[in-house]
């Protein structure tokens, strides 16, 4: 049998990792055509099927799944070393793939990531944005962007900004029609836009009494015309009047500025846990996952040094571009 290839390894890992060759294409930057010429060469080479395969699905055949047992963790050794030699060779360099939600993504993409690319041009950022959980390590991903609650205990944590808050906002003009509600059992009377969970079900709104420390956050239903998966959608639903939404602080600030929007139960805002960059444990980690790192803690030891951790790490919402992108 003739010496496989690394990069052939890499393709039959990627192939099962997103149950099919078109995905996996995606993820090497490869054609599909590319993938499945790969993967058939190494069964062809081997003489075992790896893969079955129908028009619907792609799946591990049993001796697919116990080679790919056995050659996952030596690749990523072999990737380990390379990555180890590269932090010795040269600027930070390669493809860094995160997995975020949308409103984290969002958050940190003009201080955090925008900055990453400019300061190391030969890193190449592959984000993928999603409401679900996902586990980054068996999907493929060097790290991902999620609440500090949501992040597995056996991740490393990387804190990205100070804890925010949700708010209760609304435009001039549906306020000025339907009143003001003065506590959170007055949404009862009024159209609630909401979020929708991974689940499929509609979010609850949380609320702590402001004016009593240490008081607990009570999650309600409320209701509502519209249930939506994305913040802008919410923003613009509640920019056009047709109802109240409850939505992260930062995101809302340059409404809230302009007067687009006003807030209301302001005494009542729910408390956001900080957001954070997490990753798996291993011995060494990819140089640009490393940069990412480091220029996070560049930050955050800045913003320490002006006083404080701002909402969120002295970031101003103007992120009008890349909402219309999102």
């Amino acid at each position: 049998m003739q010496k496989d290839s690394l990069a052939e390894f890499e393709v039959v890992l990627a192939v099962a990792r997103r149950q099919g060759f078109r995905p996996a294409a995606l993820e090497l930057e490869m054609s599909t055509s590319a993938v499945s010429n790969a993967v058939a060469g190494l069964e062809a080479r081997m003489g075992v099927r790896l893969f079955h395969r129908t028009t619907r699905s792609v799946s591990l055949t049993e001796a697919g799944r116990h080679f790919v047992e056995r050659i996952g963790p030596a690749v990523t050794l072999i990737r380990e070393a390379v990555d180890a030699a590269g932090d010795r060779a040269g600027p930070p360099s390669g493809t860094l793939r995160l997995n975020s939600s949308l409103g984290a993504a969002l958050m940190v993409f003009r201080p955090v990531l925008a900055e990453l690319l400019r300061r190391h041009p030969g890193i190449t950022l592959d984000i993928v944005t999603e409401g679900r959980m996902v586990d980054i390590v068996a999907e493929g991903f060097d790290a991902g962007l999620r609440l500090a609650p949501q992040v597995p205990r056996d991740m490393i944590r990387v804190p990205i900004a100070a804890p925010l808050r949700m708010v209760v906002v609304g435009s001039p003009d549906y306020l000025d029609q339907h009143g003001e509600p003065l506590k959170p059992a007055d949404l009862a009377r009024h159209a609630c836009l909401r979020a929708r969970l991974p689940s499929g079900l509609p979010s609850p709104w949380e609320f702590s009494n402001a004016r009593r420390k240490s008081a607990p956050v009570t999650a309600m239903e409320v209701p509502g015309p519209m249930v939506l998966d994305a913040p802008q959608l919410m923003l613009e639903a509640a920019r056009a009047g047709l109802g109240l939404a409850q939505i992260a602080e930062w995101y809302v600030a340059e409404d809230l500025a302009a007067g687009r929007l006003r807030r209301v139960l302001d005494g009542w805002s729910a408390p956001l846990p900080a957001l954070c960059l997490y990753y798996a444990g291993h011995r060494h980690i990819p140089v640009a996952l490393r940069a990412l790192v480091d220029l996070i803690h560049e930050i955050n030891r800045q913003a320490a040094q002006d006083g404080a951790l701002p909402r969120p790490l002295a970031l101003t919402p103007a992120l009008s571009r890349q909402r219309e992108r999102g």
